[in-house]
């Protein structure tokens, strides 16, 4: 009804406003795709379809409300007659977006075409920490299925559980104060469970007071501080005894087990992950898939749609989903297996369960303790720092960032190699300009002494803070994210040859400079030994920050004699052509064999703009970040 109705909408205003750019040329292709999603509205024969070899999923006419039907199918027999009559003005009109913290946001339990990922899950803030959120549905679910309020508070509590102590299985009130708890100590800790997400987080020194555990429980100061620190088995409560008061606390986080529920009625509440530490159950990947292919043919665009496997899900798994929804005719799939990352926004568990098996539950007596040796080797290196010559090259950069006028300069080994810059910030205070010569001799000290520059490019480029905006004066920088970023673009531009993070490259300014084609994807060699021969004879004479390490020796007939000119005068040299700007960028060995390994991987070989990390992959118009998670605009 949504996208019928739109196309209906956008036929009427059309009539008004005329039809999209195109349209009359695109007109017979247009109006196939309308008639082709009247047809799935019912339910026509796969061969009645248009220019189809995949059919769509159609409305199950068994299934659907027969209101629901006909206002479906009357809504594209409009869109199709206006559309006849006057074209449409919009090509796409729906599309499934990503609405998971708009969703949120709006407090929805579930987003979009996807059932819920977890009845009560984690999500994980940007700043730290989790919030607990549940599936409200859940009771009104239970009523529906003929369960009566009492049943339902029980079901209810089973799954989020009962926020206190009291009575509790296990871990108790009893039970604490026989180990030294007192009232107070006690209150404290009813308080801290009535939001935790596991009554093992309330046991701490910042809830009960650090003076009580170490005199009133014998808590040694050092294991309070301990990251894996468990408090309740060190006061010696065994690992069952603390699972059942988990979830008679915190709950199971499943309906899986729960008092009441009758079998047949654990599907209604199965999820895309196993609920909580003891659910089983979960939606396989085939149903996800056949749920997207029944909206699909009502959907100009594609589904933006998280299909969530299982972490024992295989390579030969995912192969499937992908073939399946393929022969369904969906237009885009993301898999993510759960644990695949290091971090992930939702997870149905906010406390790995790693604790050991209780002492109850023994492992072989005979079993023999098993000593490994740590050997550990030190090797101490002296790394000498290696100084300029008294007399060196290197070049002045002058350009404009943001307003303000920043002065480059750089010196330069006998090999040209960088061995130091400075930096000067035109009509600045001098607080701020005595801090950028400091930061201009640390990392000069740091080249002196080996740090390559490769390492300062990528811990500086897209730092971001003011003075920012459009760069002037650089004719292959134009924009920058900072003062500092502009600094290591330049200097990896005109020593690394790391066009990638230029926005001009200096051959396409030349007013006869036309492009490549397909070769431009192409890397090129770093040149053979003769190149590098005379390259280095040359290098001596010539700045090669200054060429934007672009300097090429052309062996132009003379062979050695070439060469030999290039030793004695290099200038005459270059007047007689044999060397050339520009040609081919020279040692750029390093940065090369990153970029042929990106692609060889399978990445686009562009850097991301928030790690710097070359693991850019291709979604849909964009590319993400494998590294960060990062995006070039759109999720």
């Amino acid at each position: 009804i949504l996208c019928g109705q739109s196309y209906a909408t956008s036929a009427e205003m059309a009539r008004e406003l005329g039809a999209f750019p195109g349209f009359e040329r695109n007109r017979e292709h247009i109006l196939r795709v309308i008639r082709n999603h009247r047809r799935a509205a019912y339910a026509a024969p796969a061969q009645d379809y248009e220019r189809l070899t995949i059919p769509p999923t159609p409305i199950d006419r068994q299934l659907c409300p027969a209101d629901v039907l006909e206002a479906a199918r009357s809504c594209w027999d409009e869109a199709l007659e206006l559309g006849q009559s006057h074209g449409y003005r919009n090509a796409q009109v729906t599309v499934i977006a990503p609405t998971g913290t708009i969703g949120l946001v709006m407090d929805c339990d579930t987003t979009g075409v996807e059932p819920d990922y977890a009845l009560v899950k984690f999500k994980k803030l940007a700043g730290g920490g989790y919030f607990k959120i549940i599936n409200r549905s859940v009771p009104e679910a239970l009523r529906r299925l003929g369960y009566d309020e009492a049943e339902i508070d029980d079901m209810v509590r089973h799954a989020v559980g009962r926020g206190t102590l009291d009575d509790a299985p296990g871990v108790n009130h009893a039970a604490l104060s026989e180990r030294g708890f007192n009232v107070g100590t006690i209150d404290k800790l009813e308080e801290a469970l009535k939001t935790a997400f596991d009554i093992r987080y309330a046991f701490n020194k910042w809830n009960l007071g650090e003076e009580f555990c170490t005199r009133a429980l014998g808590i040694a100061a050092e294991r309070l501080d301990d990251p894996g620190f468990d408090m309740l088995a060190e006061i010696g409560f065994g690992k069952s005894e603390i699972e059942a008061a988990n979830i008679y606390c915190c709950g199971a986080m499943t309906l899986e087990g729960a008092p009441h529920l009758k079998p047949e009625h654990l599907p209604v509440f199965d999820c895309a992950s196993p609920c909580g530490r003891v659910g089983k159950r979960f939606l396989p990947t085939e149903s996800h898939i056949r749920m997207m292919a029944a909206a699909q043919p009502f959907v100009s665009g594609a589904i933006s749609k998280t299909i969530n496997m299982p972490n024992t899900a295989t390579v030969e798994e995912c192969k499937d989903a992908y073939q399946l929804a393929w022969r369904l005719g969906l237009k885009a799939i993301a898999l993510y297996r759960d644990g695949s990352k290091l971090s992930q926004p939702l997870s149905a568990l906010a406390l790995g369960d790693a604790d050991e098996d209780d002492d109850e539950a023994a492992a072989p007596e005979a079993a023999p303790e098993r000593v490994v040796h740590v050997i550990e080797r030190y090797v101490e290196r002296q790394v000498a720092r290696r100084r300029l010559p008294g007399r060196r090259r290197g070049y002045t950069q002058k350009a404009i960032v943001g307003g303000h006028k920043v002065y480059l300069r750089t010196g330069e080994y006998d090999d040209g190699s960088i061995g130091e810059i400075f930096i000067d910030m035109h009509k600045e205070g001098a607080a701020f300009r005595s801090l950028m010569n400091n930061f201009a001799i640390a990392i000069s000290i740091g080249l002196q002494y080996g740090v390559p520059l490769e390492e300062f490019v990528e811990a500086y480029t897209f730092t971001r803070f003011e003075p920012s905006g459009i760069v002037e004066g650089n004719d292959a920088i134009k924009m920058s994210t900072s003062i500092i970023d502009y600094l290591f673009r330049e200097l990896a531009i005109s020593y690394l040859g790391r066009s990638d993070l230029a926005h001009v490259e200096p051959g396409d300014l030349l007013p006869d400079s036309v492009g490549g084609g397909e070769s431009q994807a192409e890397l090129a060699d770093s040149g053979n030994g003769d190149e590098a021969v005379s390259l280095e004879a040359v290098m001596k004479v010539v700045g090669n920050g200054y060429v934007r390490s672009g300097l090429r020796v052309l062996q132009g007939g003379g062979g050695a004699t070439a060469v030999a000119a290039a030793n004695t005068d290099a200038v005459g040299a270059s007047a007689a052509g044999t060397v050339a700007l520009g040609a081919v960028e020279a040692g750029i060995g390093p940065k090369l064999a990153r970029l042929r390994e990106a692609r060889m991987k399978g990445y686009e070989g562009d850097p991301c703009e928030e790690c710097g990390n070359l693991t850019m992959v291709r979604n849909g118009t964009c590319l993400k970040c494998d590294s960060c998670g990062a995006t070039s605009g759109c999720s």
